[in-house]
């Protein structure tokens, strides 16, 4: 592909002059199409050596496997205060309950 990449910048070059010297308005032309012709040759030389879907969620999935062992502590430690709070509640809720009962 870098052949193909090196080999449309060489042909935008010398197509550019050849046609500069038959017409200005021409080099003009081939100048900006085969310029961009040039460009967009150059930008997708890589087009299918990137990552596919599978391999870039793969990824994120091992990083967020990471980041979920590094916070088991605060998150067990936020788990077990969440437990007391209902805890806590269902206790507020119960002596309520006995004191409408005993008036």
């Amino acid at each position: 592909m870098r052949t193909l990449v090196a080999v449309s910048w060489v042909v935008w070059a010398v197509g550019s002059v050849l046609a500069f010297l038959k017409d200005p308005i021409l080099g003009t032309c081939v100048l900006i199409f085969l310029g961009a012709l040039a460009v967009v040759l150059t930008l997708a030389r890589d087009w299918d050596t990137h990552p596919d879907y599978e391999a870039r969620e793969k990824v994120r999935a091992q990083r967020r496997a990471v980041k979920w062992e590094r916070n088991t502590g605060p998150r067990e430690k936020d788990a077990a205060r969440y437990a007391a709070a209902k805890a806590k509640q269902a206790e507020k809720q119960a002596r309520r309950e006995q004191a409408d009962r005993a008036s």
